[in-house]
């Protein structure tokens, strides 16, 4: 099979070339100090075993979404959920959109939803004396997903 090119390196994404949005009971509001963003898909299996068989097999049955989330300390949004919560006793409906959108690659951008989010660990107050600037992490779950807009299906260009 002849090489049929590659990707350019004006193609490339820059990590943080975006933005992300956290969406709470339906407002919108820009996670401004975020420094890292991550989620996935963990395919779920199961064993199938047949008598005669001398082979284990496996068979997809679900999958499990998960991710997380370092920002900057002093971005108070997670911090006050948790307060509202702790007072009230309801969490609000959280959603995550990330944009991918680096205007100098050809890919052009990408858009996420990230559904029914559930943080599973909020920091509430952090001293570090070794920091030249404090983060916090966060784990989350999530429910569902959905692609707003993908990413070009391949480059204006291909190297050869």
């Amino acid at each position: 099979m002849a090489n049929e090119g590659y990707l350019l390196a004006q193609d490339s994404y820059r990590g943080a070339a975006g933005k992300a949005f956290t969406v709470i009971n339906g407002s919108n509001e820009l996670l401004f100090g975020l420094k890292k963003f991550n989620s996935s898909a963990e395919i779920q299996t199961g064993e199938f075993k047949v008598v005669g068989a001398l082979t284990e097999q496996e068979k997809v049955k679900g999958l499990k979404y998960s991710g997380s989330a370092t920002i900057y300390y002093g971005t108070p949004t997670f911090l006050t959920l948790l307060s509202e919560f702790k007072r009230t006793g309801k969490f609000p409906t959280i959603n995550f959109q990330i944009t991918n959108d680096d205007p100098s690659s050809s890919l052009g951008t990408q858009t996420v939803v990230l559904y029914n989010v559930i943080l599973k660990k909020i920091p509430i107050a952090i001293l570090d004396d070794s920091a030249e600037s404090l983060q916090i992490d966060i784990e989350f779950t999530f429910s569902d997903f959905e692609v707003l807009k993908s990413f070009n299906s391949q480059p204006s260009q291909l190297g050869k």
